[in-house]
């Protein structure tokens, strides 16, 4: 077996705040799995729903492609989030033409935002102790 064989699945992982997804996508009739349930089960809104699928409308191909996905931590929108991205990462491998339409739409970009850690000698991130001169 030398000769390399043509995968039709491709892998992508997506990170929002504390949420990891690892996603699956291959040519399929447009079937959503997450976490072994059906997208309008696990993203229980329409916002949800539609956050966790924008990549796939970007490049119109919503019912061309199956995805599976596992995601982990964070809160609901950190992990539609997530399975965004990972889902642009796998597009963008199955098909480097599609990099150009998900990177303007920004689904290709790192949202950074994190909680920020607390600091010892407060009470939060930025709060204070109240302060007394006397």
């Amino acid at each position: 077996m030398s000769a390399k064989a043509k995968t039709t699945e491709f892998l992508g992982t997506g990170r929002r705040k504390t949420a990891v997804a690892r996603v699956r996508i291959k040519p399929g009739t447009g079937n959503v799995q997450i976490n072994n349930r059906d997208l309008d089960i696990y993203c229980y809104t329409d916002q949800l729903a539609n956050a966790a699928i924008a990549p796939l409308r970007t490049v119109d191909m919503e019912k061309q492609i199956d995805v599976i996905a596992k995601v982990e931590g964070g809160g609901a929108n950190g992990q539609a989030g997530a399975i965004a991205m990972g889902i642009a990462r796998a597009l963008q491998k199955m098909d480097m033409a599609l990099r150009i339409a998900l990177k303007q739409a920004g689904h290709l970009t790192r949202d950074s935002r994190m909680k920020e850690r607390k600091k010892s000698g407060q009470p939060g991130a930025r709060k204070r102790f109240q302060f007394s001169k006397r």
